[in-house]
């Protein structure tokens, strides 16, 4: 099972999770001459550029794909789609570590969501932005959940996300009103504004007009011109594309939700809505609330307040993330950010190492992403060139154990063969019309059926 044709170091590196972040550090890895084991939960590679990217953003979708084709058809490196590591899943950390590699990367991204940590968050209606955005791009588990949005949807938040949401809901959904909600200004606005473009058809602008002359005093306290502002931001709603749909999307700035309102049913009616002032904060503002409360109807609220890593991995594990190392090395990149470190021994944890969400949950998309992996490869290779070098007969004795291991535990990993079965059944389909983009199964079992039949 080692590679054939070539010269290898000896190393064997399992990485864990296959998304921009892991992808880019098995490639260096790859490159470098190591075995190279990826191991993923989900069936298909790929992580936030598979489920992440807003599926009829085929250009990008398919430039990344390109490139993680070519890599797994490296000989040293060997696939393990639907294979999850943590604790009563198909394989746990220490049986990594029981594997003899000489390193394992973590790149599993951060599977958990932040509380929201406002009274009636689990409501009916209420959504986390990562469940949206894994629905409308059919991560199994998600994509064929019914998501009952209503008319009129509440988006916490104003970066690209809340644009690929509100895209969603405009085009697809074609819901009545979107409205984004802002705890600060339209100067803080996080947004690309080319990202606007796609749901800029759409926008409301009477009542963003209305909007910020409901806020112009406040904005003015701190030396924003609200007629000023407005021009600029409205400047940006050019090339807008066209959606099909008579949904209206607005903004209400200044606005902290305090509560989900719910009705009998324990279905969102409304947020109650705290208004809020800005305060100078360096060279930042920073938002203060003014206890004046009001009720804002809505029929579903998508909250967009960040990620945290899986407790449950196995992993050193405190506050939301992973620990890394606090002993500073001094190399660039500097070894200890991406050492998994155990704080009640005081000790790195020997031979693990993370990368990418894992590593700095919610740090930037795809391209951040990638450099993290770069980067986590570069200390990798240092901690490596300590290391004995392996026979040549480890790669084999790796993927035994892996295969015993997996067949002990009835799992069904998925190999570079089976991904290919999948693609060109997958290929085959014409997408439905309600679909964006590609056609994809939303589930594992029918992932799998196919794959079965496309081997036989």
């Amino acid at each position: 099972m080692s590679a054939t044709g070539s010269e290898t170091s000896g190393h064997v590196v399992i990485v864990v999770g296959a998304g921009p972040a892991g992808m880019a550090l098995a490639k260096k890895m790859a490159d470098a001459g190591h075995e190279v084991i990826i191991l993923n939960r989900d069936i298909k590679f790929g992580g936030l550029a598979e489920y992440g990217i807003f599926p009829s953003k085929l250009k990008l979708r398919g430039g990344l794909k390109k490139q993680y084709w070519e890599m797994l058809e490296q000989p040293n490196v060997h696939y393990f789609g639907n294979v999850s590591v943590g604790q009563g899943k198909d394989l746990t950390v220490e049986d990594l570590r029981g594997l003899g590699a000489s390193a394992v990367a973590f790149s599993i991204g951060a599977q958990g969501t932040k509380a929201i940590g406002v009274e009636g968050d689990s409501a009916k209606g209420v959504f986390h932005a990562k469940d949206v955005v894994y629905h409308f791009n059919r991560l199994p588990g998600l994509g064929d959940r019914p998501f009952d949005m209503g008319k009129h949807v509440a988006i916490i938040g104003v970066g690209d996300v809340m644009v690929d949401i509100a895209h969603w809901l405009i085009k697809y959904k074609k819901v009545e009103r979107v409205t984004a909600i802002a705890r600060r200004g339209p100067v803080e606005r996080k947004y690309n504004p080319k990202e606007i473009r796609a749901v800029c058809t759409n926008m409301d602008q009477d009542g963003i007009a209305t909007e910020f002359a409901r806020i112009k005093d406040r904005l003015a306290a701190v030396g924003q011109n609200a007629d000023e502002v407005l021009a600029s931001m409205t400047a940006e709603f050019t090339k807008c594309e066209p959606t099909g749909s008579p949904s209206k999307m607005g903004f209400r700035f200044l606005a902290s939700p305090k509560r989900v309102l719910v009705d009998a049913n324990n279905r969102v009616r409304a947020l109650e809505m705290e208004e809020n002032k800005l305060e100078p904060k360096g060279d930042d503002t920073a938002a203060v609330g003014l206890k004046q409360l009001y009720e804002f109807p809505v029929d579903s609220v998508v909250f967009a307040v960040g990620d945290r890593v899986d407790e449950t991995v196995g992993l050193p594990y405190k506050n939301g993330v992973y620990v890394t190392n606090p002993n500073k090395t001094g190399n660039d990149p500097d070894d200890a950010l991406f050492q998994a470190y155990d704080e009640k021994s005081g000790q790195i944890v020997e031979g693990i190492f993370l990368a990418g969400w894992a590593r700095k949950a919610s740090e930037g998309l795809v391209g951040i992403a990638k450099r993290d992996g770069d980067w986590c490869a570069e200390v990798i290779t240092r901690y490596l060139a300590t290391q004995t070098t392996r026979s040549r007969g480890t790669m084999d004795g790796v993927i035994a154990k892996l295969h015993t291991i997996l067949k002990e535990r009835k799992s069904r990993p998925v190999d570079l063969e089976g991904l290919k079965a999948l693609d060109a059944v997958e290929k085959a389909h014409a997408a439905s019309p309600d679909a964006i983009g590609e056609f994809k199964f939303a589930s594992n079992a029918d992932m799998l059926a196919h794959i079965e039949r496309g081997r036989g």
